[in-house]
């Protein structure tokens, strides 16, 4: 090993728990030099402006103090920040990895992985790879509103708005009943029960899009 490069290392988490055993992990592979650590986005995003980098890849786990994994990840595009970026989740919905797929991290492993994983997707990233557990890369961008028609978003954009059955029914030109006919059908489409959970489940969309 006497020759090779050592990767130098920044977490960015929040969890001093999480932080103490990242840090002894990675102080023991002869692989990479850990080079500190920080708790906020912000913080993070300083580390990767700096005239010169201090890092060459990252651990970052997905809920900063701050700010979550996309935010970070959005705001590195806005700022044209390039840093290499292993998000480490301690959640196992897989939208939020394909959420950091689509924003540009070049890793991503489980917290509750196998330290061996880790370790694998940090060398694959230090080298220049993109590491990701396993996802259906044709349904990267698939969202339960992806799957809606046309009619079907607009109609779920007049629920957000506040829009009652009879409104919608006068301002569409169809009658009440078709109103709820169609409503029963999104409900049926998007795995809810009702009108609060479909304009939840929209702000939540809307929120993701603006990241």
């Amino acid at each position: 090993m006497g020759g090779e490069t050592r990767f130098r290392v920044l977490i960015a988490e929040r969890n001093p728990l999480v932080v103490a055993a990242l840090t002894d992990m990675i102080s023991r592979d002869r692989r990479f030099d850990l080079v500190g650590n920080v708790q906020t986005g912000e913080a993070f995003l300083q580390a990767a402006s700096a005239a010169t980098a201090q890092f060459d890849l990252a651990v970052v786990g997905w809920k900063l103090s701050d700010m979550n994994g996309a935010s970070l990840l959005t705001e590195m595009q806005q700022r044209n920040l390039c840093a290499r970026i292993v998000i480490f989740s301690n959640d196992h919905d897989v939208a939020i990895l394909r959420q950091c797929v689509r924003l540009g991290a070049q890793g991503f492993c489980y917290q509750f992985d196998d330290p061996a994983v880790l370790f694998d997707t940090l060398t694959a990233v230090a080298q220049g790879r993109i590491c990701i557990p396993y996802v259906d890369v044709s349904k990267i961008n698939d969202t339960p509103l992806s799957r809606l028609t046309t009619r079907e978003r607009e109609l779920l954009s007049v629920l957000a708005d506040g829009w009652t059955n009879i409104q919608i029914a006068a301002r569409t030109g169809i009658s009440e009943n078709t109103v709820k006919y169609h409503l029963k059908n999104l409900y049926e489409k998007l795995d809810i029960r009702n009108r609060a959970m479909a304009v939840a489940l929209y702000a939540g969309e809307r929120n993701r899009d603006r990241l």
